[in-house]
């Protein structure tokens, strides 16, 4: 009988789920590129079931690149067409640098919903949730790019600079792109409304855009207006991208915007792992 009762005690402790938890090896935790790229993921199923949110990367910019070149054309420039050669490349910088707050907003909704609390209990490198954001925003803005570059060549845009530099061209709206978004996440943490986001995001990029060389060639500008106009980084960026565009870019136009994306990089990148940490 003892022997019997012996035999189950041994049973019953090798099939005893606290035995078979305390036996088993805890996973390793993900490193840094699979947890970005699982943020990546869950980014690109959110624009999958709410592609609503995908109407500023493909209609507005249609609708602005219309309205602006056969409104405006025939009495800035004097024909449509020569204007739309000026015009593209502008416009295209002005639609992508209004769709970076978009990780910002992202953000500042996971905040409220309390699933940015979940994140920081999870054993991941942290700014992998926001880097991977940043990645998926990279699809939005060389989608807006293809949209309003095809849309361009339908009526009658012809680049210079050739295929080689659209792409280029491209590129360089990517990186600055990606860089100017840090300044959104950075917002999105702080501010407690995405409404509250959305106007201070507005206060920034409208100013920048319509005070810029996106539209007119800053020569026809007051000489007072002319200075800021220079410096503004959304006319930096433009004009590389023309240059490129057109085949008369230098390195120069294109350093100049590496600069700027460094500097917006290395401000915000580290001030927002700073608030993400601390958030309360």
């Amino acid at each position: 009988m003892s022997v019997q009762i012996e035999h189950d005690k041994t049973a019953y402790e090798e099939v005893h789920p606290s035995n078979a938890i305390a036996g088993s090896r805890r996973p390793e935790p993900p490193n840094a590129l699979a947890s970005t790229m699982a943020f990546a993921h869950r980014a690109l199923l959110r624009i999958k079931h709410v592609p609503e949110q995908m109407f500023d990367v493909t209609v507005f910019p249609i609708i602005f690149l219309l309205m602006f070149t056969y409104l405006f054309g025939g009495a800035i420039a004097g024909s449509t067409g020569e204007y739309l050669q000026f015009l593209l490349p502008g416009i295209l910088v002005m639609t992508v640098s209004q769709i970076t707050m978009y990780t910002g907003i992202d953000l500042n909704n996971d905040i409220r919903k309390g699933i940015f609390d979940r994140f920081r209990t999870l054993p991941i490198w942290l700014p992998s949730a926001l880097v991977g954001a940043l990645l998926v925003d990279v699809v939005r803005y060389s989608l807006a790019s293809a949209i309003m570059i095809g849309l361009g060549l339908i009526l009658g845009f012809r680049p210079e600079g050739g295929a080689l530099g659209v792409v280029g061209a491209v590129l360089v709206i990517l990186l600055f792109s990606f860089s100017f978004s840090w300044i959104w996440t950075a917002a999105g943490i702080i501010m407690r409304s995405e409404k509250s986001l959305m106007m201070v995001s507005f206060l920034v990029v409208f100013p920048l855009t319509f005070v810029s060389n996106v539209f007119v060639d800053p020569s026809t500008l007051p000489s007072w207006l002319q200075g800021f106009v220079n410096i503004n980084p959304i006319s930096i960026l433009a004009t590389a991208v023309r240059g490129l565009m057109h085949g008369n870019g230098t390195w120069e136009q294109i350093g100049w915007v590496v600069v700027v994306s460094a500097i917006f990089v290395v401000i915000f990148a580290p001030l927002t792992m700073y608030l993400y940490r601390r958030k309360e």
